[in-house]
């Protein structure tokens, strides 16, 4: 049976861009990336042998031991995580999630045709969903999230993770992107490699519409795309051209807005990656 520690030993640090130990008392250290906080992706390496929970969920483990998890926009303040060694050994953690104050805006006296797609779209609507639904969930054993991030397109950052509309008193769905102003035919390049899931010309919420698979159920979506480059089933590298910034769909303008996943956690491009390098 397995022997579950009540009290946690593990002395748990995390930080963007470096590895930190996660010091277990009976198993070699650990190196976890990422930062914990609404949003964030983590992953790390675990001995041959070992398995991990979080929150009870078993998380897949990859043959060298990669494992990777996120914390949606409203994850909860504490979340826990269990890691059992090959000797059937446990150590459990309470994780202590950063909460975010996002940026909330009250708009009153919007048209309400404007708020809400005519009946005649549903249909169009539900199936591009599906769609978006059925990329995601697609899952390889790719471990491309490990690589260190690049930007998919260089320019004023005009929206972030987790702002949120409220229209004539009623919520409207909140931003799940990063969005990177740049003009129409800017070219965009994948941030990391990756194979293509989904390449969409014209959805009707986001336009060209790109999703590439990054391993182990992370995705990145690019979407408001004036031309989409690539072709599903497609291999793409870091740094290769794979489509033109633009402003369809629904966009009052040209810009790049990223998107990030893992396992339905919807995650925040801003905290994979560094600053902005400044123009030349």
């Amino acid at each position: 049976m397995n022997k579950c520690v009540a009290k946690a030993r593990l002395a748990l640090l995390i930080t963007l861009g470096l590895g930190l130990n996660l010091s277990l008392s009976a198993h070699a250290d650990i190196v976890l990336h990422g930062q914990l906080k609404q949003g964030g992706l983590l992953w790390g390496e675990l001995p041959a042998g070992s398995s991990v929970k979080l929150d009870g969920r078993a998380l897949n483990i990859a043959d060298n031991g990669v494992f990777v998890f996120g914390f949606d926009r409203d994850a909860k303040p504490i979340s826990h995580l269990e890691i059992c060694g090959a000797d059937g050994e446990c150590e459990k953690q309470v994780l202590n999630i950063a909460q975010r104050e996002y940026d909330i805006q009250r708009i009153t006296g919007v048209p309400q045709q404007t708020v809400t797609p005519p009946a005649s779209v549903l249909a169009r609507i539900r199936k591009e969903a599906a769609l978006v639904s059925k990329a995601r969930q697609q899952e390889f054993p790719r471990q491309d999230f490990t690589q260190t991030f690049n930007w998919p397109v260089l320019g004023p950052i005009t929206g972030v993770f987790g702002s949120q509309r409220v229209y004539n008193g009623s919520p409207g769905r909140p931003h799940y992107g990063l969005d990177i102003a740049a003009p129409t035919g800017s070219k965009v390049v994948a941030p990391i490699d990756g194979v293509v899931t989904l390449a969409h010309p014209d959805m009707f919420y986001s336009g060209g519409t790109l999703i590439i698979d990054h391993g182990m159920g992370v995705s990145s979506t690019f979407i408001h795309l004036s031309r989409v480059l690539v072709e599903v089933g497609q291999q793409v590298k870091q740094g290769d051209a794979i489509a033109e910034v633009g402003a369809t769909g629904r966009a009052t303008g040209p810009h790049l807005d990223w998107r990030m996943n893992w396992a339905g956690q919807r995650l925040d491009p801003a905290l994979v990656i560094g600053p902005m390098p400044t123009a030349e």
